[in-house]
């Protein structure tokens, strides 16, 4: 897959919990630092606290190549308790020309929610780079014969990360029930 293609991933896993806990957890922002290998912290922006449509938050984020950066998150989907999302930019210039425009993000991102019959939950989480310039598109400029492998390479390493979120998520939604 190249980057143009606009390279996706996605996980799942079944927690032993109702959806409204859930959704508690998936919408609690900071949660994912806990269990993240590359997400350091994240607070919200602009005096909110909580998600909700067209709200904002930042992140700080540590990778062992591309090293420590920051990012602005804007919530672009909201539909409790079924589907949390939201899309990635550069506030910094990082990777290239700043766009604080949702619509031209480095990532977006989506937990799904499906209740299932047994009173468990069913939660997807999935993440879709670019269309935006970012530390993959920095990598591939530099070796661009090798765009596919960098492409997976950085799928493997964010799917990594979805999966060590989601344990973190299960174990705690189903700690408390």
């Amino acid at each position: 897959m190249r980057f143009a293609d606009g390279p996706t991933t996605e996980c799942a896993v079944r927690v032993a919990a109702g959806v409204a806990r859930v959704w508690e957890l998936v919408t609690d922002i900071e949660l994912p630092a806990r269990f993240s290998p590359e997400l350091q912290r994240v607070r919200w922006l602009d005096g909110a606290d909580r998600p909700v449509l067209g709200a904002r938050f930042e992140g700080h984020n540590h990778h062992a190549v591309l090293g420590d950066w920051r990012t602005v998150s804007h919530v672009v989907e909201l539909d409790a308790p079924r589907a949390f999302g939201w899309v990635v930019v550069d506030p910094d210039n990082r990777f290239g020309e700043p766009l604080p425009d949702p619509e031209a993000s480095i990532a977006r991102w989506r937990f799904d929610l499906q209740p299932c019959d047994d009173g468990t939950t069913l939660l997807r989480h999935t993440v879709r780079i670019g269309p935006a310039r970012s530390g993959l598109t920095l990598a591939i400029e530099r070796r661009p014969a090798d765009e596919e492998q960098l492409v997976a390479t950085r799928l493997d390493s964010l799917r990594a990360g979805m999966r060590e979120t989601l344990r973190g998520i299960k174990a705690l939604a189903e700690q408390a029930g």
